[in-house]
């Protein structure tokens, strides 16, 4: 697989639009990132997963995902070797970190929104 690759099977994805993010390709449903091109020139894609998540993938293809160094790793993002991957590998992992924002993207928005509230709200005079 290539950046090509990456980049055709994020766009087959249901809702999904390419942007950018700091100078480098990213690939968004519902407006959030959910994976990025942003290590192309290493050979890597990166996914947005959950930490749990991104360990099950690491254990499994130590050498095709490795967690992004830093924070960002710790929070899930994932390097995939986009050279070690195959079509059903690499179409897996994007809908697998498509789906996470989905559902992040879902749970955000039936959240109540506790500061809208408090905003216009008139003070008590004393």
């Amino acid at each position: 697989m290539n950046v090509a690759d990456f980049r055709r099977i994020a766009l087959s994805l249901p809702g999904v639009e390419e942007g950018s993010h700091m100078g480098s390709p990213d690939f968004r449903v519902g407006g959030r990132i959910f994976a990025t091109l942003a290590a192309q020139a290493k050979g890597y894609g990166n996914l947005l997963l959950t930490p749990d998540i991104q360990a099950d993938f690491v254990k499994e293809l130590p050498g095709v995902f490795i967690p992004v160094a830093g924070g960002w790793g710790e929070s899930g993002a994932t390097h995939v070797r986009l050279a070690l991957a195959n079509e059903e590998l690499l179409a897996g992992a994007l809908r697998t970190a498509w789906k996470i924002r989905l559902d992040k993207n879902a749970r955000a928005k039936n959240r109540p929104n506790t500061s809208a509230g408090r905003r216009g709200k008139p003070r008590k005079s004393t």
